[in-house]
């Protein structure tokens, strides 16, 4: 077998070169030379094998983003001949994660995630109060250096479950930067606008009911306000909303041992006043005269330290 002509050869070897040329040679294509051909049409045939294995590389190598997905579509077509084996057991796919990774360091303690709040998404669960049992928790086993905010971001994931976690899982990739972002994002899907104006209104249209002792009155009316600490009433809209909703016999009550001066009473001393009364009134069945005027004297002790006079 005779080896290609010298002319051809030079050529061949050119067009391999200029599509080669990115920088480096990916062949060496000498060795077409040397190798020995029956013909010239052969050794072309080989040549232009090579090349097209060559470009294949290169497309590769300088695909774009719209190509890239082009070949993701070749393979999605690839995907269509995997056996019922592959189809059934198909490898783990993995979401991003919804926190972007901090370039602040923290290690985990790994006593500290048995000790941490768990929060469901359940309607019965209050997110506000999760959130406070939650720093709580942090403020406690804060690291020396550690930022506050960071252990906050890392540690938060782990006291979701069930919905809660499902909805963690779902948000967009990378969306989340900060405590303050996950904080605020957790509060819109478990506070909504609609749960806010339904608690704003067990506050401002709060009434006693029958029967009810003055002090389990002002401890549910508390509860109502800390189930909604956003609220964003004023001390005294709060005040006037318990006193409107007391009974006739409470605010005789309470009348009764301010000396009928409690609407003289600032809007923080009125609500220290409200708190103090709930207190002394403790396992009293129903008020009697006589123990009024005991709650009176009380009263009075309760004045000469605090310096308020009725």
């Amino acid at each position: 077998m005779a080896p290609l002509p010298g002319n051809e050869c030079q050529v061949y070897s050119d067009t391999i070169l200029s599509t080669c040329d990115f920088h480096h040679k990916l062949i060496d294509t000498s060795c077409v030379c040397q190798s020995g051909y029956e013909t010239v049409e052969e050794g072309l045939l080989s040549v232009i094998h090579l090349r097209e294995r060559i470009e294949v590389i290169l497309n590769i190598m300088e695909a774009t983003p719209e190509d890239q997905h082009s070949h993701q579509g070749r393979q999605d077509n690839l995907n269509e001949f995997r056996s019922m084996r592959d189809r059934m057991h198909p490898p783990r796919m993995s979401a991003p994660s919804c926190i972007v990774p901090p370039t602040e360091q923290l290690v985990i303690r790994p006593y500290l995630v048995p000790l941490l709040p768990t929060f469901h998404g359940m309607e019965s669960e209050n997110p506000y109060a999760h959130i406070k049992e939650f720093e709580d928790v942090c403020n406690t086993f804060q690291e020396g250096g550690a930022s506050i905010d960071l252990m906050r971001l890392k540690l938060f994931p782990f006291t979701l479950k069930d919905k809660a976690k499902i909805w963690l899982n779902s948000l967009r990739p990378r969306s989340i930067r900060s405590w303050t972002d996950l904080q605020a994002e957790f509060l819109k899907k478990f506070f909504p606008t609609h749960r806010t104006n339904g608690l704003k209104r067990q506050i401002s249209n709060f009434s006693a009911k029958e029967n009810e002792k003055f002090y389990e009155c002002w401890e549910r009316y508390m509860e109502a306000i800390n189930a909604c600490p956003h609220h964003g009433f004023d001390t005294w809209l709060l005040v006037s909303y318990f006193y409107d909703g007391m009974s006739s016999s409470m605010k005789q009550l309470l009348e009764t041992m301010c000396g009928g001066d409690f609407m003289s009473k600032n809007p923080e001393e009125a609500m220290d006043f409200l708190s103090y009364v709930a207190d002394v009134s403790r396992g009293w069945d129903e008020p009697t005269k006589g123990e009024v005027g005991k709650m009176k004297s009380q009263l009075n002790a309760y004045n000469a330290k605090a310096g308020m006079y009725t």
